[in-house]
């Protein structure tokens, strides 16, 4: 069965908006090496669609390296009510999203590895589909959406399985929910 991950970035105060605007600065070697960690089990990402339309404007112009090339030829799963059509190694996902999210789960393979955040990640969460989280806290604060703003969440506790400091000022949080 495979492994559901999401990698978030935010900032200081909880902001997930845009973050190539604030996250940049803070790109180094060490944020680098922790990408290229996440990608090696990683078979497929799965992808809300304004962070779909956003990387396949961006990506494919990209290559050359070990991790780039990776991310370019995965299989991509896209969450989707009115994509009709995708380019960039990717298909959307048919019937109810998360419905689908679990049967990808299901098959045998690699880690699903989850980009971006919005209106898909609430119905993961009400679903208990992702298995880890990985918060990549940034040390800036920015004006934005948070991440589960307008959702009654209810309570959902969380394992610190991790916790990687990058001399950036960058902290990752491994978690996973409690069972």
């Amino acid at each position: 069965m495979r492994k559901l991950i999401e990698s978030t970035f935010m900032t200081l105060n909880g902001s997930i908006g845009n973050p190539q605007n604030w996250s940049v600065p803070y790109w180094d070697d060490e944020h680098t090496a922790y990408s290229v960690g996440l990608m090696e089990n990683t078979e497929a990402l799965l992808l809300g669609r304004v962070t779909y339309e956003g990387f396949a404007e961006a990506w494919p112009q990209r290559g050359g390296d070990p991790y780039t090339d990776k991310f370019n030829a995965m299989p991509k799963y896209v969450a989707s009510r009115t994509l009709k059509e995708t380019t960039w190694n990717a298909q959307v996902l048919q019937g109810d999203a998360a419905d689908a999210v679990a049967e990808l789960k299901k098959q045998d393979g690699g880690d699903l590895l989850k980009f971006g955040t919005g209106e898909f990640d609430k119905v993961l969460l009400e679903r208990k589909l992702v298995d880890e989280y990985h918060f990549w806290i940034f040390p800036v604060l920015a004006d934005g959406d948070r991440m589960f703003d307008g959702v009654e969440l209810g309570i959902n506790h969380l394992e610190l399985l991790d916790s990687t400091t990058f001399k950036s000022g960058i902290i990752v949080h491994k978690l996973a929910p409690k069972a």
